[in-house]
């Protein structure tokens, strides 16, 4: 089905054609329609789905609409969990409704300064894609009009309860006409993400995506087992003297281990810096920046910071403690191995970590390959080779990484 029947403004269809856009994906076809209809919709679907212009068309479609009230309040507001996804969700806006007349977009994330956000909000608002707690704090300050609100947007719903947004949101929602259209993407829909849709809606349609695992066919993934934090470290540096490394992301799984670890790769000599939710938004898009221009090496950073970052020179991603989420794990992996390049995903694994192995190596159907390197092998015996191990669900998983005769896995030498 061509976007064109599915009820669009053909200046967004413009749009779209010059985006190279030509059919929906399945989230798009199955929720535009329900948008455009006026119902409310839960829907549960995976990053990488297209779930953004799901909800972004109808909103903007919205639009053509003549506004409740004439006040320079939103007509769509989109709470998102993490600043870079606000700031991915307004280019999306932005791109979709480059055509369209009333289609302004206003972006509110902590760690902007107040005086731009209050002189933004001052003036005609048409789409506001704000984080929870900043939003909250101009709610309270009485700076945010939403009489003529008509949509409300939560994305990623499943990660603002988990990072604990949950009382904002519910906040946010009492703030805005209860005669709105309430939207809800998840990864999920169980549990408490049900049961606040159901304290928000009236009616809502549900739409569930198989979620597709991306199987990463180009990307190379690795398991180090590590004792403790020294053999972690020698391990980490003896990664980075690789000469195939070009840039890499080590993934810490706090904000203060980030700051640590990139304190002390510089003072070893190393181009590198932290990314992580505690710096100003103006540090943090300098430091992607400097990411992109070659400037950083290696750049240490938490989940949260680095969703979004699309640069094509990374070409590692070192796992330096494991993902809570085994989703978590697939995102952090694709950061490389972008456009059809290779990339190398190692992780490092402690005795202890073995459960989160499992569940990641289930969540994505395939098996992990235990490496050791010559001179830093670890001390305690290694689980039995992936190879061994068969994965069902999409078929039985062989690991394609060479054994050694004698350990049961890869070994490299000389890198």
């Amino acid at each position: 089905m061509p976007f064109e029947n599915l009820n669009l403004n053909p200046l967004i269809l413009k749009a779209l054609e010059e985006s190279g856009y030509t059919e929906p994906t399945p989230i798009q076809e199955q929720a535009i329609p329900e948008l455009i209809a006026g119902h409310d919709l839960m829907a549960s679907a995976q990053t990488g789905t297209g779930k953004t212009a799901a909800f972004m068309l109808p909103a903007l479609n919205k639009l053509n609409d003549a506004p409740k009230t004439n006040s320079k309040g939103p007509r769509i507001l989109v709470l998102t969990p993490t600043r870079e996804l606000a700031q991915q969700v307004s280019a999306a806006a932005t791109k979709y409704g480059k055509y369209m007349r009333n289609a302004r977009v206003v972006t509110i994330l902590g760690g902007m300064p107040y005086p731009v956000q209050n002189k933004l909000l001052s003036r005609h608002v048409d789409i506001l894609v704000a984080t929870p707690g900043r939003l909250i704090d101009h709610i309270e300050r009485g700076r945010i009009d939403f009489s003529r609100l008509d949509m409300l947007i939560l994305d990623e719903a499943d990660r603002m309860l988990d990072m604990g947004f949950i009382d904002d949101v519910e906040r946010i929602a009492q703030a805005t006409p209860a005669s709105r259209q309430t939207v809800l993407f998840s990864a999920t829909l169980d549990g408490a993400i049900g049961k606040l849709g159901a304290s928000m809606m009236r009616e809502p349609k549900l739409i569930r995506i198989a979620a597709q695992t991306a199987r990463h066919e180009h990307i190379e993934q690795r398991l180090h087992y590590v004792d403790d934090m020294h053999h972690k470290n020698r391990l980490l540096d003896h990664m980075l003297r690789d000469i195939n490394l070009k840039q890499a992301i080590v993934f810490t799984a706090t904000k203060r281990d980030a700051d640590l670890l990139a304190d002390d790769l510089l003072a070893k000599g190393y181009d590198a810096a932290a990314l992580h939710g505690d710096m100003s938004q103006r540090e943090r898009m300098r430091t992607i920046a400097r990411l992109r221009q070659g400037g950083i090496r290696v750049l240490v950073a938490t989940d949260v910071a680095a969703r979004g970052i699309d640069v094509a020179g990374i070409t590692h991603v070192i796992n330096f403690d494991l993902p809570k989420f085994a989703e978590d794990y697939v995102h952090r992996i694709g950061r490389t191995g972008r456009a059809g390049a290779s990339g190398v995903a190692i992780s490092f694994v402690s005795g202890r970590d073995s459960l989160h192995v499992k569940r990641i190596e289930r969540f994505t159907g395939q098996a992990i390959a235990a490496h050791v390197i010559e001179g830093l092998e670890p001390k305690f015996k290694p689980r039995p080779p992936a190879a061994k191990r068969n994965f069902h669900g999409k078929g039985e998983y062989r690991s394609p990484q060479r054994r050694s005769s004698g350990g049961g896995y890869a070994r490299d030498r000389g890198r």
